[in-house]
């Protein structure tokens, strides 16, 4: 990289060592259990913290969006941290640190190190051109221009974005933060989400492990808070299956890796790997990474690495550091509840910290953190939902069934005779009181996140209209298509799609194979292949002892997201969401599911691989030969699948970055100088001489072309870019299709008045005149704005207009 470059790099992760600094005793607060004390989340914590809060100051126009407005904001949250300090005593705070400096030094370095890798990367191909990065660096810009909230729509002037943009703002958050352009930032913020993602997940990894062992090991208690201690005693494991998991959800693909060893087939016609055949001729295959993600026809199925390289700030990819977040505060809040054994003959009780209500005499439930720790899952659900809906309530799910599970899990800390003992003595009376008791604490608990949510993020929706029209159902009966609709559910005639169970075992195999191996071992202690069926008969049994032992908590969890994501990958074979694309009705449905099981599935394989590595010496020496010889082809089996998922980015990383074989810097509109030097000229004298947002009228074009370039790159608003987004995003076509006509009226009538009352009524203050403009109206009438107001830009054939 050369020394531009490295200085931009260093001045963006500058920015966010100090935001984790700062915002160190929250999470420290927060994550108390975890043997890092969670320090990279502490990052994460404190950027979704202040971008909420200059979004929730800039939408209730308290104050506007400036860089004052943000420093501000950020001394404020200095001053609570230190007052946070103070509450966990300064001198405990020191032993805290003193205790995880090692680690602590790790994890920066694991950040900064991932931080310049994608950095580096992106510098072969950093420019904000295809798919749908128009889009994402439009809303970027728009924001970046914003006084207040919601942000102008860059496209469809003078309405706000009716989109899902808090990762956006974020990103604009911190581009004025670091004082960087936003051409640079928004290929820093890509190479961010993928440090995040590797360093948030090896967090999350390595604390799984770190917790079991533990817990098994039981050392002294008075020293379990010191994380040097407890990690001597854990040894490497933790850090290994950390590492593991983070390769898995930031660079690991599936098993579609293993078509470039055969014949390739038709990208629309896949072939079942049987059928795969091989030949030294095509070995190996000039394979196209994209068929790893569209595998199951008219459906998308992506994964984080392929984020990573195709490269658009969307908001599925924008939220994954705040769904590793979510995931992490569950971890940590399954660790700090206590469940257990009332003594007999004491009074029952259900606290939430003062505050308390008798019921049952059998359970009680307490939280470390209580009812502050359900807050922030609220705001992170918020958080999540303002960035990408979808993880909002997916991760509502996860989060009710962790609670679940901690309220409802089977009595801990006690004998089974104990147990069968006191169970003779409740009465059917007190068993429906403990119920009551169990049910209650549910509501509330839910109940605190359920209004959590709405608040939090009610000044988004206060501005939003959701443009899903309901949900189908596949494969209805001929009796209910007849009928078309009931309330929300649709009966769609011809929407009957399935994967197959190939195509599943392709995009999934992988993680299940771990999954299955892992059930097996918890039921049994052991991996006999030839008992497998009989292994799982006994399953049931086995595994509610150890849902009752808190010993095995974080096997527990890991239980919980395989289950959880088994739940979002069948889901799409059942209903979607319909959308306006007709053939590819459940696409986006699978799209979002299927990318957080993807997540989910990877953090549980990282710790299964781990936790299974750890008992094979052990379980070798109580295995006898006929049981024991599966073991090594079972792990040659496994490493077999670890090798394919983890080649995809070479293949994905050399296809789009060209091999990495030209440098081009981060500069983002590079490109721009080349296609359309005139109208870059021109875009950058905009960006330095025009404030505010006035509305400037551009050529409108479909979806993935060039038309937009100006208000993408400017962040002023147009009439209408691309038809086929705001179709999408305002619900019908009904709305944008007027406009299509209007521009061209705009540029090509020979009626001066015509054209004064459209320009009008849509405000337009600067009228842009380039080659896509010459291109799209070839009857393009320019003299008359001449007449209408004046050129304030020229460079060759390329002006800029500002009207009377």
């Amino acid at each position: 990289m050369d020394f531009v470059d490295i200085i931009f790099v260093l001045q963006w992760w500058l920015v966010f060592f100090v935001i984790g600094i700062i915002f160190l005793p929250l999470t420290i607060r927060i994550f108390s259990n975890f043997f890092d004390k969670g320090y990279i989340f502490s990052k994460i914590l404190g950027i979704a913290l202040i971008s909420y809060t200059v979004f929730l100051l800039g939408i209730l126009k308290i104050a506007p969006f400036t860089e004052v407005t943000i420093f501000i904001i950020i001394l404020v949250y200095l001053i609570l941290n230190i007052l946070i300090s103070k509450y966990l005593n300064f001198s405990k705070l020191i032993i805290y640190l003193k205790g995880s400096w090692k680690i602590i030094l790790f994890e920066e370095f694991l950040f900064l190190a991932t931080l310049f890798f994608w950095s580096y990367i992106r510098t072969h191909e950093p420019s904000i051109h295809g798919l749908e990065k128009y889009m994402d660096f439009g809303f970027i810009n728009s924001i970046l221009r914003s006084e207040y909230f919601p942000p102008t729509d860059m496209w469809f002037s003078p309405l706000p974005i009716n989109y899902y943009y808090f990762g956006h703002l974020v990103t604009a958050v911190l581009t004025k933060i670091s004082m960087i352009p936003s051409f640079v930032t928004y290929n820093l913020m890509l190479s961010t989400i993928f440090a995040f993602t590797f360093t948030g997940a090896f967090s999350i990894g390595a604390n799984l492990i770190y917790h079991l062992f533990l817990n098994k090991n039981q050392f002294d208690k008075k020293r379990a808070g010191l994380p040097a201690e407890a990690l001597a005693k854990v040894g490497p494991r933790a850090i290994i299956a950390g590492l593991i998991t983070g390769f898995l959800i930031s660079m690991a693909g599936n098993l579609h890796t293993i078509y470039t060893l055969f014949k390739p087939y038709v990208n629309e016609n896949p072939i079942p790997f049987w059928q795969l055949a091989f030949a030294l001729d095509s070995f190996p295959n000039n394979y196209w990474y994209p068929n790893a993600t569209r595998f199951i026809e008219n459906t998308i199925h992506e994964f984080p690495i392929y984020s990573s390289v195709v490269s658009d700030l969307h908001g599925h990819y924008l939220d994954v550091p705040f769904v590793l977040l979510t995931i992490a505060v569950l971890l940590s809040f399954m660790h700090n509840v206590i469940l257990k054994a009332k003594p007999e003959g004491s009074p029952p009780a259900l606290a939430f910290g003062t505050s308390r209500w008798r019921a049952g005499r059998f359970f009680a439930f307490q939280a470390q953190n209580d009812i502050w720790i359900l807050l922030l899952l609220a705001f992170l659900l918020a958080v999540m939902y303002m960035t990408n809906a979808w993880d909002g309530i997916i991760y509502f799910l996860l989060t009710a069934l962790t609670i679940l599970f901690i309220i409802f899990k089977p009595l801990a800390n006690s004998s089974s005779r104990e147990i069968k003992n006191e169970k003779l003595k409740m009465k059917n009376s007190l068993k429906i009181e403990n119920l009551k008791l169990k049910i209650a604490s549910l509501m509330f608990c839910m109940g605190i996140i359920v209004v959590g949510f709405f608040v939090f993020s009610l000044p988004f929706n206060l501005h939003f209209k959701p443009f899903a029209s309901g949900i189908g159902i596949l494969c209805a009966p001929e009796f209910l298509t007849k009928i078309g609709s009931f309330g929300p559910l649709l009966f769609e005639a011809d929407h009957c799609q399935h994967s197959l169970w190939w195509q599943m075992t392709v995009l999934y195999g992988f993680f299940y194979f771990w999954a299955i191996s892992f059930i097996i071992f918890l039921s049994n202690k052991r991996i006999v292949i030839p008992n497998l069926f009989r292994d799982l008969g006994s399953s049931k049994t086995k595994i509610l002892k150890l849902v009752q032992n808190d010993n095995h908590r974080p096997d527990l969890f890991v239980l919980l997201l395989i289950l959880f994501s088994t739940f979002l990958i069948i889901v799409p074979e059942f209903i979607y969401v319909k959308d306006i694309y007709p053939g590819h009705y459940r696409a986006n449905t699978m799209f979002k599911l299927v990318y957080q099981a993807f997540i989910m599935l990877s953090i549980a394989s990282g710790y299964i691989v781990v936790r299974l590595l750890s008992n094979w010496r052990m379980q070798n020496a109580r295995l006898p030969a006929r049981q024991g010889r599966w073991k090594v082809p079972y792990w040659i089996i496994g490493s077999i699948g670890l090798f394919l998922v983890m080649i995809y980015p070479y293949f994905a990383i050399n296809s789009y970055y060209a091999d990495l074989k030209t440098y081009h810097g981060l500069d983002g509109l590079e490109y721009l100088k080349t296609l359309y030097p005139t109208d870059y000229d021109a875009i950058m004298w905009i960006n330095e001489n025009i404030k505010a947002q006035p509305v400037i009228l551009e050529a409108q074009g479909d979806s993935y072309t060039d038309y937009g370039r100006v208000s993408t790159n400017t962040g002023l608003p147009t009439v209408l870019g691309w038809t086929v987004h705001e179709w999408l995003w305002r619900g019908t076509y009904d709305i944008p299709a007027p406009r299509i006509a209007e521009v061209q009226t705009m540029y090509e009538s020979e009626d001066l008045e015509q054209t004064k009352s459209l320009l009008e009524k849509h405000n337009v203050s600067l009228v842009f005149f380039g080659d896509l403009e010459r291109d799209k109206y070839p009857n393009l009438n320019e003299n008359k704005f001449k007449t209408l107001g004046k050129i304030i830009y020229e460079n060759g054939e390329t002006k800029i207009y500002q009207l009377n």
